[in-house]
């Protein structure tokens, strides 16, 4: 059984990373794509984005569940991605390929929407002509590995060492920070799962970034 002061520390991040979810520029931005799609008479994008921002945000809070269906954690990856499509239509392709046989599998709620969302504004968003975000999944053992890589602009040696510094050592990150959804992911991983279970980063400059979530290969429960 963990501890309460890691009871503690959970709660502290997850709710750190809902508030982060909240994000009112996320938000602004979505309702502003809202507004000239109606402006527009666009009515099937209006009513296909209003659709992945109400499940978003529904599969997101999972009626409050700390861990829940894989299917449901690909629901909300691919609500956001679907949203920020109608934003970024010229610059992001995504794919996530993750077959049904998975869905039945548990996931930590809240684990891959942030590592995507660092791909799409920290790799493709700055890359001229944008890029594509692929999800992959493979069983390894008793364990699972989700993949999420970007053919962005990557992170030079320096910046991807420190990111994996930040992110294997527990610690007091302030929202603000640069990769803060990374750092509470791996984090959250981590209290729940084990010293052997969280993030991998891997990356180029130039030749874009991957990064493996391991987590162990656990059906109802």
């Amino acid at each position: 059984d963990r501890t309460k002061e890691e009871e503690r520390r959970m709660r502290q991040l997850e709710l750190a990373l809902l508030q982060e979810q909240i994000n009112p520029h996320f938000l602004y931005n979505t309702l502003d794509n809202i507004l000239w799609l109606a402006e527009g008479d666009q009515k099937e994008d209006l009513v296909a984005i209003v659709t992945a921002l109400s499940r978003f945000f529904r599969t997101g809070l999972s009626g409050g569940a700390e861990v829940i269906r894989l299917e449901d954690e690909c629901a909300h990856i691919r609500a956001y991605l679907k949203i920020q499509k109608f934003r970024y239509r010229d610059i992001l392709d995504y794919r996530v390929n993750i077959p049904e046989d998975y869905y039945e599998y548990r996931i930590q709620r809240m684990t891959l929407q942030p590592i995507v969302e660092n791909a799409l504004y920290h790799g493709i968003k700055n890359k001229r002509g944008g890029g594509c975000i692929t999800v992959d999944i493979a069983r390894d053992n008793g364990d699972i590995v989700i993949s999420v890589s970007d053919d962005g602009i990557g992170m030079d040696e320096e910046t991807l060492l420190q990111l994996r510094s930040r992110c294997d050592e527990p610690g007091e990150h302030e929202v603000s920070e640069s990769g803060f959804g990374l750092v509470n992911v791996s984090q959250r991983l981590k209290l729940r799962y084990g010293a052997d279970y969280g993030l991998s980063f891997y990356s180029e400059s130039g030749h874009g970034s991957r990064v493996d979530i391991r987590i162990p290969a656990q059906e109802n429960i």
